[in-house]
């Protein structure tokens, strides 16, 4: 699956530094491949701030939602796992693991595993003749044989459009704050059902706010195995894996390749109907009879009224809110990318937002490589969670270093 590029012409005669591969994005996914790639032996150049999105578009007070174990970024020999870090830490690991233990392991790892990681952004990613061309934001510029994106989810925030005609100081999605204090005492309504949502508004509840949230469903819960039933039978009927329990989570643990052989409508059924928004089971004491949740309840109207939002229900009610945080999560729209030449958007293969990838993490675009939530519509649910970065690793890796090694 491969298609040419015109050649762009007119280059700058800019000096440039030659890689082997230049890795777009510095978080899990980033780090992880980076530290295969260098295992590889190859030149890689890695661009991006350390874990950005985990540390601005995350907020004070969060708790992660996956098992510590399954929160472990990934290098060859496996030197710099996360039990590795807690038990060079002094520190006895426990779930759920606080976003500011997450932080400082990512931070551990990118010293041991990827020391020279360039946290300047990259600007423009061009495909010329049989290499890339990548112009940073400080007007270098480096080539290399092969670039691989593993862009933050802060690419793909999703607001639905019926919230775009509000101000941002009025209406704004759960991405956009890495804390909350400024909500203290006011009124907030929170909309949505997830895990990011139900912690937002936890997080705003305890800090002292106001808060309502409006949920068009009810809310799923993800509970512990029932207590009713041997640990032996627990275990058989939903044995634990790194997305959860459950037999379809192990399956795509062991075989985490497998689902990218299965037909398109498959893959798609599987990403749309499975770890959808729920909240973990340590999450539902801080919001059942803490805070205002209106489950089953749609919201039908929203606009400014004399410097609040007005929120109108399907019921007809209306009330008045301070501010509304949008939990709508994320949808991938790599052609949406900013740094991607328009030549590489326009022979870049998409469904539904996201790239088609073959069995190796590489586009329609020979030599470009997507790996984490973007690859999700090819692989499967799996590697949107930290826990898929060590199979991505290694397989778009060991695909790169071919190509490299090709290509000399």
């Amino acid at each position: 699956m491969s298609v040419s590029l015109n050649p762009k012409k007119n280059q700058a005669s800019t000096p440039s530094t030659q890689y082997d591969v230049v890795v777009m994005g510095a978080g899990p996914y980033g780090l992880s491949l980076s530290a295969h790639l260098l295992g590889h032996g190859l030149k890689v150049a890695t661009f991006g701030k350390v874990n950005y999105f985990w540390r601005n578009h995350m907020p004070d007070g969060m708790l992660l939602r996956s098992f510590w174990w399954a929160s472990s970024l990934s290098d060859p020999q496996g030197k710099y796992a996360i039990a590795r870090y807690y038990e060079a830490q002094g520190k006895t690991p426990a779930d759920p693991m606080p976003r500011e233990t997450f932080l400082d392991y990512v931070n551990w790892f990118q010293k041991h595993a990827v020391p020279n990681v360039d946290e300047t952004y990259i600007s423009n990613i061009e495909h010329v003749d049989d290499h890339y061309r990548v112009t940073l934001e400080d007007g270098r510029v480096v080539t290399s044989k092969a670039v691989a994106m593993a862009p933050g989810l802060h690419y793909y925030i999703y607001s639905p459009e019926e919230y775009a005609h509000m101000p941002k100081h009025l209406v704004s999605h759960q991405s956009e704050h890495a804390t909350l204090e400024q909500f203290k005492g006011q009124r907030v309504a929170v909309i949505g059902g997830g895990q990011g949502s139900l912690e937002t508004a936890a997080l705003l509840n305890e800090l002292g706010a106001k808060v309502s949230v409006f949920v068009r469903r009810t809310v799923r819960w993800l509970n512990l195995h029932n207590s009713i039933y041997p640990m032996w039978a627990r275990h058989l009927r939903a044995p634990k894996a790194g997305m959860g329990y459950g037999w379809s989570n192990l399956f795509q643990e062991k075989y985490p390749y497998s689902l990218h052989g299965a037909s398109r409508a498959r893959r798609d059924n599987i990403v749309d109907n499975t770890h959808g928004p729920a909240g973990s089971h340590w999450l539902k004491p801080r919001i059942i009879g803490q805070v205002d949740l209106r489950e089953n309840t749609s919201i039908t109207k929203i606009e400014e009224v004399d410097g609040k939002v007005k929120l109108t229900l399907a019921n007809g009610k209306e009330e008045l809110y301070d501010h509304v945080i949008l939990g709508t999560g994320y949808r991938p729209d790599v052609k949406g990318l900013p740094m991607l030449d328009e030549n590489i958007k326009d022979a870049l293969q998409t469904h539904r937002g996201s790239p088609v990838l073959n069995s190796h993490f590489e586009t329609s675009v020979p030599g470009l490589y997507f790996v984490g939530f973007s690859s999700a519509r090819s692989f499967g649910p799996f590697y949107r969670f930290v826990v898929g970065a060590d199979a991505a690793a290694r397989r778009a890796s060991g695909a790169i270093a071919k190509q490299v090694v090709r290509s000399r």
